[in-house]
């Protein structure tokens, strides 16, 4: 079969492995498990660092940011509870790999990102894999994007001091919000946000996990 060589075997063995890995450790949702099983994470990681793509940590990327160890991205998809009618506001665009899989899934997906390099880079990516349901932009994603709002999922890849209010205006009712709440360096959480149909904001902290920080300001170029 042209082009099907050692490395692809390689990487077909990982991903299975992968894909058994996710299961033991508690993901169950079947349109999560699709998705990263659709999307070549090789793809998104950098350039010599392909033989890691599946390996179960973070990885440096362009701008001094990191793509999530696969677990993490498997994780907060899980929690979102996505469906094909949701639309999502990421915060956070990396390298484009969680983007990726929350469009496998949503009908739409909005992500913004600080850094405009990574923006660029990441769309290079969605057009490669012919997504054609996201939409994205350089800003300050502490704003969210209020022109698109309401979403009924929002997923932050940043961790925050707090939850930017912002975003929690922006939620739908009946939305859910992913987000890592802590300082650089210090203690975070993974936190699950519920708005309910009338408003009510409930909050339920999760794994420790370890991000870069959410900052604040416009989008810049590196």
């Amino acid at each position: 079969m042209p082009g099907h060589g050692p490395r692809d075997e390689i990487e077909a063995r990982e991903r299975a492995a992968f894909q058994l890995s996710l299961r033991q450790r508690g993901i169950r949702d079947n349109n999560v498990l699709r998705a990263l099983e659709t999307v070549p994470r090789t793809l998104f990681v950098s350039d010599g660092l392909e033989e890691h793509a599946y390996a179960d940590r973070a990885l440096p990327i362009a701008c001094g940011q990191t793509i999530s160890q696969p677990f993490i991205v498997a994780y907060m998809t899980q929690l979102l509870e996505l469906d094909n009618t949701h639309k999502v506001l990421e915060i956070g665009t990396g390298s484009g790999y969680q983007t990726a899989v929350l469009a496998r899934i949503a009908k739409r997906v909005y992500t913004i990102d600080r850094f405009r390099t990574l923006i660029g880079a990441a769309e290079l990516r969605f057009n490669a894999l012919r997504l054609a349901n996201i939409t994205s932009m350089p800003g300050d994603g502490s704003l969210g994007w209020p022109a698109q709002a309401p979403f009924e999922r929002i997923i932050v890849t940043a961790a925050a001091d707090q939850v930017p209010k912002l975003l929690i205006e922006q939620l739908a009712p009946d939305g859910i919000m992913i987000i890592p709440i802590g300082a650089q360096g210090g203690e975070q959480k993974l936190v699950r946000i519920e708005k309910s149909a009338k408003g009510k904001i409930t909050e339920k902290p999760l794994i420790a996990v370890r991000f870069v920080p959410l900052i604040a300001g416009r989008a810049i170029s590196l």
